[in-house]
């Protein structure tokens, strides 16, 4: 079954807080990835399928806007619906023994 990947990156940490807040709790989905990028940016990732990764993700970003305060915002967001296995090998989008015991599908 192919599972799609979304992606949240937001200038401070409040922000990225509450994106990733409110798309496990949306949406069907799994957290996977958190990190800092470079500057105070944030990135989170969510794993499942496409029409629940296109929730979370909306839902992330509207939880992201409402939590912009001193500096903190929304930078971009990306969904793809079906990685390659090659792409999902090298990048940090797959399940881990951290994320996997919280995996819905």
């Amino acid at each position: 079954m192919p599972l799609a990947v979304g992606v949240i990156e937001t200038l401070g940490f409040p922000p990225v807080l509450a994106a990733a807040d409110a798309m496990v709790k949306t949406a069907e989905v799994t957290l996977v990835y958190y990190g800092l990028a470079e500057s105070a940016r944030f990135l989170v990732a969510v794993r499942g399928q496409v029409a629940e990764v296109k929730r979370a993700v909306a839902a992330g970003i509207e939880a992201c806007n409402q939590a912009q305060g001193d500096g903190g915002k929304l930078i971009t967001h990306y969904i793809v619906p079906n990685p390659p296995e090659n792409v999902e090998s090298v990048l940090p989008i797959h399940f881990t023994k951290k994320s996997e015991p919280f995996r819905i599908f």
